[in-house]
């Protein structure tokens, strides 16, 4: 071990979890962390809470689980670890080993040497280049600083509406901050046609906008940002927008990050296009003497085998210890990813992992996803409530591509996301999931889990033998086009059914799946059938019925009429059973 000088440039995930890894396998090194900001080790993705209210002390995000604050003594004391706040790093020589850092505070300089180094430099925000971002009201809530500023502004009152640009993850949650415990007016611009574009489908995406706008929160798509600017009446600014004005008091800017890798890149350290600093297994750069890992560096995403940037806190820890156990002289790697994300938005979970559809397909993959609604448990179990699951598959080898789902209950639908991650690097077959082994028991489980019958029935699709369309294919071809060749096949019962016969008229037909062999003769033969049931299983078992009767233009609508409803595509003023 020749690394008895370790200088780690950044303390907010990634750092800390390096030097005391280090520190635990190698005492006697010296280790000194330095960071621009006076915070530090806290939990970032923890702030949406602090600012609604979930958290009411920031220095919760802080410390540790034995409540014991993580600054600057506290590692010294207690991890044997040197902390420089309030300093920054200016730039690294590399062939004199020393690193070029100023404090913030008096101003002056030095040069650290080191024998080994670690970049921890985290991500930046992308900036918006419009006229009035430097405005105080409009901020980017990117840090401990940032968010307390912003709680500050709205516990002073001076927040009645708000203007979150960008529907992302953090734009999200930061809706959820704001509207939930605040009761502020919210709106978010998002310049794409669906929230969380990025890690979901549209179908799923359709869901989760409409809870958000139950929830009070205005989300408008396709649309851009252009100015912001004061306002001299009722609100602090006017945000001018491609679609017309808004007014707000707050505007929080939440477009992405970015790597923040100039140091490296000024030390001629190799970067990839994207700015990220480049690593291999070991998390070593293009100088084997320097380290980085966390929101700086890309990693292989196991799934598409290609480079990606997928900033996360989880990801810097598990980086982190990769990095201080090679410092210590041992060998471990760091793989890559799969891509695993869950966010809690009001009384919904969200969660996914791989790739969603529409990054399959322009990965060059012929997919194909596979929509079933189910209960989270047995159906009988009091608690038990409908999961959303989608799985993405490769209909040539039949691979797992990935999965996502929406639920109410959020361990339930992590639970499941989380299973199908562990599987993904290790390219499973639609036939590994449908075979997936659950520990069953009614108040966890279905006895056929919901994994399980979304695999068959992706199984199902590639065969042939489930001929599928989405809600929103439903919608372009029945509920808008009303056309006289498309009838609506309801398989239902008619208590269920009778509402949409009455609205719909002839166009809707309702003929219960059970008694579907003895009155055939009653579906028309010259219609386009959309097939329909609660969930999507009578209305297969119909489906296959009609085949064998010589009815092959039927298709069976993904997710029956929950999914509809959970999309508000089906708003009629009546409740149904959604079990089958």
């Amino acid at each position: 071990m020749n690394a008895k000088r370790v200088v780690v440039i950044g303390a907010v995930a990634l750092g800390p979890k390096v030097a005391c890894r280090l520190k635990r396998l190698h005492p006697e090194s010296d280790v000194v962390m330095v960071d621009q900001d006076e915070y530090i080790s806290y939990g970032g993705c923890g702030i949406p809470y602090f600012i609604s209210g979930d958290v009411s002390d920031v220095k919760e995000l802080m410390s540790t689980s034995y409540h014991m604050e993580r600054t600057p003594r506290f590692f010294e004391d207690a991890k044997g670890v040197r902390v420089r706040t309030r300093t920054r790093a200016l730039s690294i020589d590399r062939k004199a080993k020393t690193v070029r850092v100023k404090d913030l505070r008096s101003g002056l300089e030095e040069d650290l040497p080191y024998d080994r180094l670690v970049l921890a430099t985290g991500s930046e925000p992308n900036r918006l280049s419009i006229p009035g971002v430097d405005l105080p009201e409009v901020i980017g809530v990117s840090n401990i600083a940032s968010a307390i500023a912003v709680k500050e502004r709205i516990a002073k009152g001076q927040v009645n509406k708000a203007l979150i640009i960008g529907a992302g993850a953090i734009g999200c949650e930061m809706a959820e901050a704001l509207s939930d415990l605040w009761g502020i007016e919210t709106t978010v611009v998002e310049i794409a046609d669906q929230v969380l574009p990025i890690v979901l489908d549209r179908g799923l995406a359709r869901m989760v906008q409409k809870h958000m706008e139950e929830k009070g929160v205005s989300i408008r798509l396709r649309e851009t940002v252009k100015a912001i600017r004061r306002n001299g009446g009722t609100s602090a600014l006017t945000v001018a927008t491609s679609q017309g004005e808004i007014e707000a008091d707050l505007v929080i800017a939440s477009i992405g990050v970015r790597p923040k890798s100039n140091l490296a890149r000024e030390a001629g350290l190799v970067t990839s296009p994207r700015g990220a600093v480049v690593v291999n297994r070991r998390l070593q750069t293009s100088d084997p003497d320097i380290y980085a890992g966390g929101d700086c560096i890309e990693v292989l995403h196991l799934v598409t085998g290609k480079p990606v940037f997928f900033p996360q806190g989880s990801l810097a820890n598990r980086q982190g210890r990769v990095i201080g156990t090679n410092l210590a002289g041992g060998f471990a790697t760091f793989n890559g990813v799969v891509g695993s994300f869950s966010i809690k938005i009001f009384d919904l979970a969200v969660a996914s992992t791989g790739i969603p559809l529409h990054t399959a397909l322009n990965e060059g993959f012929d997919a194909a996803r596979a929509l079933v609604v189910q209960a989270d448990r047995a159906h009988f179990y009091p608690t038990q409530d409908l999961m959303y699951l989608e799985v993405i598959a490769d209909r040539k080898t039949r691979r797992v591509l990935g999965a996502q789902g929406i639920a109410r209950n959020g361990d339930a639908l992590t639970g499941r996301i989380n299973a199908i991650a562990a599987m993904l690097p290790y390219r499973p077959l639609l036939e590994d999931l449908a075979n997936m082994e659950v520990a069953y028991s009614p108040p966890f489980a279905s006895a056929l889990d919901i994994v399980n019958a979304a695999a068959n029935t992706a199984e199902n699709i590639l065969d042939g033998i489930n001929r599928p369309v989405d809600p929103e294919e439903f919608e372009k071809c029945f509920l808008d086009a009303q056309a006289d060749d498309a009838v609506c096949l309801d398989v239902r019962g008619p208590a269920n059914a009778a509402p949409f016969v009455a609205y719909f008229g002839e166009r809707w037909l309702n003929v219960p799946q059970e008694t579907l062999k003895q009155r055939m003769a009653e579906v028309p033969r010259d219609k386009r059938l959309f097939v329909l049931c609660n969930s999507g299983a009578r209305s297969y078992e119909a489906l296959r019925q009609l085949e064998t009767a010589g009815l092959c233009e039927a298709v069976n609508v993904q997710g029956g009429v929950a999914a509809l409803k959970k999309s508000g595509l089906l708003e009629l003023d009546h409740e149904e059973d959604t079990t089958e």
